[in-house]
């Protein structure tokens, strides 16, 4: 009698749990088809005279202009696409759609985290399907774009790695998608450059995206908030590229029969924060929340409590490296949710 009494209660619990997945995958199913429809019903962006980029001879993305390029950056869109999260990722994307349709931006930069696939909060952890939406939102508004990665667009128990998030942003099927995997002998995927020329085929600025990475040190689920740092390789990418772009650009200079030299300006996108971001607001707020010698504060605030930055654990020399070349001036980075602070460092500006 007792075995029969706890077959019939393991049975239930299974019915039950049966029944459960049945509903939710259900749900999922009907939400997302539901938010693509939403999608697929925004119009175009309007963009008078718009720019079409090309590949330049080392196969990075250009736009030709004599005029501001303007870039519209979003970071940490979350986008769930599981059964919990279909009301909270249509404000995301509703969000996204109406600020790119108001600015009209050149291109759209995302710093990470388009995906959530987080089971207690999403109910999924398909993270193709977060991409799917937001690549398919992009591609209908009709704006060049690209994306780095985040900490949460590739757990180390979503469905997807990077390599293959990688070539699914990469394939043909999105026309206004600029997204590159990057250097085979370089860490990580995302690291890009995007430049912009004049008409006179001169570089006035360089973008330069990379691969923050995730998480390290065996937190491998990001429980203890361990976070990568960008690799060295990746900082020598940067450097050889900066250095070959300048001589590229000063050679064209002198061939035009100008004798000054045109360095380039140039500005960097990942996802989690450099250490000097956190040491310039720890030098501020030190100083009763007041400039120092080393910082300005631009506009902003910190609304993150604890460390207050959450940058990578170990030290990096990408800040130092970018003192030394002295082209990037600006240096845009998502993660922190609250923080929404721009910070001059040592006259690099950390926004």
């Amino acid at each position: 009698m007792k075995r029969k009494k706890l077959l019939k209660i393991i049975g239930i619990i299974l019915a039950i749990v049966v029944l459960f997945f049945a509903v939710t995958s259900v749900i999922t199913v009907v939400g997302r088809s539901n938010n693509m429809k939403k999608i697929e019903s925004f119009e175009q962006v309007k963009i008078e005279n718009q720019l079409v980029p090309y590949e330049d001879e080392n196969g990075y993305w250009t736009f030709t202009t004599d005029k501001d390029f303007k870039v519209v950056q979003f970071s940490d869109i979350h986008i769930g696409a599981g059964w919990m999260c279909h009301g909270k990722d249509l404000k995301a994307l509703n969000a996204v759609a109406a600020m790119v349709t108001e600015e009209k931006p050149d291109l759209v930069i995302v710093t990470g985290d388009i995906a959530y696939p987080i089971p207690p909060q999403a109910g999924t952890d398909d993270n193709l399907a977060s991409a799917k939406m937001f690549a398919n939102l992009m591609e209908k508004l009709g704006v060049p774009w690209t994306a780095t990665f985040g900490n949460h667009d590739t757990e180390s128990y979503s469905y997807y790695d990077r390599e293959y998030i990688s070539e699914f942003y990469s394939s043909e099927e999105f026309e206004h998608c600029l997204f590159m995997p990057g250097p085979d002998d370089v860490d990580g995927y995302s690291n890009q450059i995007i430049n912009v020329k004049n008409s006179d085929g001169i570089i006035t600025q360089s973008l330069y995206v990379f691969d923050s990475h995730s998480y390290t040190d065996g937190d491998y689920l990001g429980i203890f908030w361990k976070y990568d740092n960008i690799h060295e390789n990746q900082i020598q990418w940067y450097k050889d590229n900066v250095i070959a772009y300048n001589e590229q650009n000063n050679a064209l200079l002198k061939e035009m029969g100008k004798k000054e030299n045109s360095d380039i300006k140039s500005a960097a996108f990942f996802h989690i924060p450099l250490t000097e971001q956190r040491d310039a607001w720890y030098e501020y707020a030190e100083n009763g929340f007041k400039d120092t010698e080393n910082v300005k504060l631009i506009y902003g605030t910190a609304g993150e409590s604890g460390k207050v930055v959450y940058s990578g654990i170990k030290e990096d020399n990408l800040f130092e490296t970018m003192l030394e070349l002295g082209s990037t001036k600006a240096v845009f980075c998502g993660h922190d949710h609250y923080n929404n602070f721009s910070i001059e460092y040592k006259g690099i500006r950390l926004t």
